[in-house]
């Protein structure tokens, strides 16, 4: 039983699991969006597929972020602990669990409508592909935001098999937020990242410049929550998450310096998992209240 709870520790923390929190708000936003908004009625079988879907694509992207980067993450001192390069999780093993977890994804699609299922192949290449990026790209970082921006467009989908402008300009927030963070996140490998010839914003730019683009990021993603509150007139619940959201957004740029990164994790998982939270609370609230 121990050493069965081990392997399912080991899994979770292969794929960040806790890192979920980032976009999964976001995708219950896009889906009570599709509820309140439209003739849709609320479908609690629906909205749990959605969930496992989220679930289900996250983990086959982290665990093959992991598996395609084994012998890179093998080299960088602050990877080389990470389950695969340290022999905890066998990479062909790590394999099998992005197809399985592939898989899932796709069964998940065929129940939801024919339209999640036709897409599903693309938001596999997508949240899949982005492994690949740093190898040829300083844009990465992009790639990443635009895989997690899904979230509320698909969500929305699922519900009403149609696309709509109100999640679209939430998946643009996503995606500009999340590609801001990733770029504060790589500050930490800026160094071994132009060393070994991979690509990234900090290893292009260095670290004051890359810090500057990601506070244009999210001053567009900011930007995107305010035009998402005007375009669908929400209510004063709104605004408070809102306020709230681009405070956080404020703060993490407080916590990093360009010759101090100390506080990384903290304005990478902290502020930012607190921030998608409590935004996609109050936008709940907004629509219910």
């Amino acid at each position: 039983m121990a050493k069965s709870s081990d392997a399912i520790g080991n899994y979770l923390s292969l794929i960040k699991f806790s890192h979920t929190i980032f976009a999964l708000p976001f995708a219950l936003i896009g889906f009570f969006l599709a509820v309140e908004l439209t003739p849709a009625e609320l479908n609690w079988k629906l909205l749990g597929l959605v969930v496992l879907c989220m679930v289900f694509a996250r983990s086959a992207a982290m665990a093959f972020n992991r598996y395609t980067d084994r012998r890179i993450d093998l080299l960088n001192p602050r990877t080389a602990v990470r389950e695969i390069p340290s022999g905890v999780i066998p990479a062909p093993k790590a394999l099998g669990f992005v197809i399985l977890n592939s898989v899932l994804f796709i069964v998940c699609t065929y129940f939801i409508n024919p339209m999640c299922l036709a897409l599903s192949p693309v938001a596999l290449l997508v949240v899949l592909g982005y492994s690949y990026t740093k190898r040829f790209t300083a844009l990465c970082h992009l790639v990443l935001g635009l895989g997690l921006s899904l979230a509320p467009i698909g969500a929305y989908l699922a519900v009403t098999g149609e696309f709509a402008w109100m999640p679209l300009l939430f998946s643009f927030t996503v995606l500009c937020w999340v590609s801001g963070f990733d770029i504060i996140y790589a500050l930490q490998d800026a160094d071994f990242d132009r060393d070994n010839r991979l690509h990234s914003i900090p290893a292009m730019l260095g670290p004051k410049r890359a810090l500057l683009l990601s506070k244009i990021l999210h001053l567009m993603a900011g930007s995107f929550i305010i035009l998402a509150g005007w375009y669908g007139q929400m209510s004063w619940w709104y605004w408070i998450g809102a306020s709230i959201f681009n405070a956080l957004l404020v703060y993490q740029h407080t916590l990093v310096r360009p010759n101090d990164l100390s506080k990384v994790n903290l304005a990478f998982f902290t502020t930012n998992g607190i921030a998608s939270l409590v935004f996609s609370i109050f936008v709940i609230l907004a629509l219910y209240a």
